[in-house]
């Protein structure tokens, strides 16, 4: 007798598989020149990637085969197809230098996720549940690609005056996703009722404004979590002064926020 599978371990496969699907078809896009159809493709992919890894748990659907396949799916979305998409439309013109840069954004993007794999099953201090190691893929392909979200912005003309900036993004992105330097988490933050309606609103308002002015919103919410980032290396150095933590080579921040 074959042995049935849940539907429940079906669908968070699904999604995973059309995330993928959306990352494929930024590289298409971005081969015809529709670099801000590209965009909206790995945005729309990094939405299902941060939907897939909820909806198992929410459904008591996770399984090995789907954090493996959300793993290799998120190598395509957030390694390659914005390497691709930045080398197309700008560091081709750089020759061999160009494509060997889109390589080390490519392979960093594998180390990160690799170094989750292996760490996955690592006990994880509590106190540092709302902290990555280092700066997510999905993160990393946003900040790669906020040149190309700018030129389609009304601040395109800040570009222009920004020579070889493409060079150090791609460099200094490769950087962020195999450091180890603490970025925050997000998902796990907690907040007070309070607050709660203030947040709904404010949500709404970001919708309406990607909605209206896409790229400019994109772009402005990833320059913000680019400033994130030094205050996170702050807040979690405080908290490791507050209780009197060492410096552990074996502690377990969140690696990745697949699961």
């Amino acid at each position: 007798m074959k042995k049935l599978i849940s539907i429940r371990s079906v669908i968070p496969n699904i999604l995973t598989v059309l995330a993928l699907c959306l990352g494929l078809t930024g590289i298409k896009f971005s081969l015809i020149g529709k670099f801000d159809f590209a965009i909206v493709s790995v945005l729309l992919a990094a939405v299902l990637d941060a939907a897939d890894g909820r909806i198992a748990r929410m459904i008591k659907g996770t399984s090995k085969f789907g954090a493996e396949l959300d793993s290799l799916s998120d190598f395509v979305n957030f390694g390659v197809t914005p390497a691709l998409m930045i080398y197309i439309w700008d560091l081709n013109k750089y020759g061999n230098i160009g494509w060997v840069l889109a390589l080390i954004f490519v392979v960093c993007c594998c180390l990160r996720l690799a170094r989750f794999n292996i760490s996955s099953n690592n006990s994880q201090n509590s106190l540092f549940e709302n902290f990555f190691t280092g700066v997510p893929s999905p993160a990393g392909a946003g900040i790669l690609l906020l040149p190309i979200i700018l030129s389609f912005t009304n601040f395109s003309s800040l570009f222009e005056k920004l020579e070889n900036i493409n060079i150090f993004i791609i460099l200094f992105t490769s950087f962020l996703m195999v450091s180890k330097i603490p970025t925050y988490a997000f998902k796990k933050i907690k907040v007070s009722k309070p607050f709660v309606l203030i947040i709904m609103i404010i949500s709404v308002l970001i919708f309406g404004f990607l909605i209206t002015y896409t790229f400019e919103t994109l772009f402005i919410i990833g320059i913000i979590y680019i400033f994130s980032i030094p205050i996170s290396f702050i807040h979690h150095k405080d908290i490791r002064k507050k209780y009197n933590l060492k410096k552990d080579s074996k502690e377990s921040l969140i690696s990745e926020d697949l699961l």
